[in-house]
């Protein structure tokens, strides 16, 4: 994508700079203006977040309109939510394993059998191989990652690098510290499992 970007925008960095960020947080164009879903996203407000004036965001907005195939792909963005950054604070480990390009696929399924093997519970996969960026493979485990586990991922073919998010270490935390009203990860899974049995 970045690619198609570069073509389209090439003697235009600050149009660039707007629609790059567009395109990163799923932003979408629809008649002259940009929504995040549903919701339309004041132009002001995102020009102050990326750093450019007003006026940039408007012609980028009309470029992107009158130039037919970024208004195929823009006009169809969607944000894609993720469990990466709550995980954490929910209990669960999030494995952000690099992987070689040339290997994704056979690592990205070595990955998910080795986690199938051992029976460990996924409760989301992320990935992200695109020919300009780092190739990303992110999964979201309920539970804590075997320690022969995450060695046989280290000595995988095509392994680059793994990063290792665990739970909070401590569990009870202020979900809203205006209203004080607390979550505790452990207790709700513990009430999970009695319901259950």
């Amino acid at each position: 994508m970045m690619l198609i970007l570069e073509a389209y925008f090439k003697n235009y960095p600050a149009r660039r700079k707007v629609a790059e960020f567009l395109f990163e947080n799923g932003l979408s164009v629809k008649n002259g203006k940009i929504y995040l879903r549903n919701v339309e996203v004041p132009i002001s407000e995102l020009a102050r977040v990326i750093g450019v004036n007003r006026k940039i965001v408007y012609h980028t907005i009309e470029y992107i309109e009158k130039t037919y195939p970024l208004k195929l792909i823009f006009e169809r963005l969607n944000p894609l939510p993720s469990l990466t950054e709550v995980a954490p604070l929910m209990g669960w480990e999030v494995l952000e394993i690099d992987l070689d390009k040339e290997r994704y696929l056979e690592g990205f399924s070595q990955v998910l059998g080795l986690l199938h093997q051992n029976g460990v519970s996924v409760m989301e996969v992320f990935s992200r191989n695109l020919k300009e960026e780092p190739t990303k493979l992110y999964i979201v485990i309920d539970g804590t990652l075997p320690v022969d586990v995450f060695m046989k991922i280290k000595e995988m073919e095509g392994f680059k690098k793994l990063i290792l998010h665990t739970p909070e270490k401590d569990k009870e935390r202020y979900v809203c510290n205006y209203c004080e009203v607390k979550y505790c990860p452990k207790r709700v899974l513990m009430e999970r499992l009695s319901a259950s049995q």
